[in-house]
């Protein structure tokens, strides 16, 4: 993908698509109209940005997505560590928890992706 940053607006739109597709242009159409209030040539145009982005398609005027928005916001923050951190994700933590303490919930939430990262790949994370 080409670039993995969306504007406020852009991912507005985005989640329009992820939240309603498939779906069809005149349907998307609609739902800009009504949540960004945006007319027709609007909507076209951000649409094929994001899809020439590699993003989204519009096939037979069904849009849809090409990769999930879950995938999406996952490369978006490991673009982020690369780019701030050096890829290092010890530093993004430790820069992250500097100002920010953590709860015991989150402390537990974080252990067991740890666990879960373990038993899925049969070793300690490196």
């Amino acid at each position: 993908m080409k670039d993995m940053k969306l504007g406020a607006i852009e991912s507005r739109f985005a989640a329009i698509i992820w939240h309603n597709e498939p779906l069809t242009t005149a349907e998307l159409i609609r739902l800009c109209s009504k949540e960004l209030g945006w007319k027709r040539t609007t909507a076209y145009t951000v649409l094929k940005r994001l899809s020439d982005r590699g993003l989204f398609q519009n096939r037979n005027g069904t849009v849809s997505s090409l990769i999930s928005e879950q995938d999406f916001y996952a490369r978006q923050s490991e673009q982020f560590v690369e780019d701030t951190f050096g890829g290092s994700l010890p530093a993004f933590f430790a820069a992250f928890t500097a100002r920010k303490k953590l709860s015991s919930k989150e402390i537990s939430e974080i252990r067991e992706l740890i666990d879960s990262y373990e038993e899925e790949t049969g070793r300690n994370p490196e």
